[in-house]
């Protein structure tokens, strides 16, 4: 839950979660790749495949909008004491909320990042996704 001693998210924090979330994704993926394998009869699966690119997109949604529903954080995030909050309210994202954050986070690494570089002259920090979704990125003090 949002704090009054939480503050918004630095972008080099930001960046240090999404490494660390995508070699959890990428690990995901490869069991994913895994378990498609009966479906194709145990073919090679090309990269143009797009049910396998839907399958992987299927994948990274369940993991990026079920942490951020339940609890506000992915792994990554738990490792920087990030949690993504609604704006409004300070707790977790709905699911209608996650999920167009989903979809924006992806549009807003096509025109090279700049949606993500937005934070770095956003006066609250927020990236562009963020701001179009009404939600937040916070860093939360250490505990204890």
């Amino acid at each position: 839950m949002f704090t009054s001693t939480s503050v918004n998210a630095h972008f080099l924090f930001r960046l240090a979660a999404m490494l660390y979330d995508s070699l959890l994704l990428l690990a995901l993926w490869m069991i994913g790749g895994f378990l498609y394998l009966p479906v194709t009869g145990g073919d090679p699966v090309t990269p143009a495949d797009p049910f396998f690119q839907l399958y992987l997109l299927a994948i990274a949604y369940l993991f990026f909008v079920g942490f951020w529903v339940h609890g506000g954080r992915t792994l990554g995030m738990l490792s920087w004491r990030l949690r993504l909050i609604d704006a409004a309210g300070g707790g977790p994202p709905g699911l209608g909320q996650a999920s167009l954050r989903f979809v924006l986070a992806i549009l807003s690494w096509l025109p090279f990042g700049a949606g993500y570089l937005w934070s770095l002259f956003d006066s609250e920090r927020r990236t562009l996704h963020d701001r179009l979704t009404g939600t937040r990125m916070v860093r939360e003090p250490r505990q204890g």
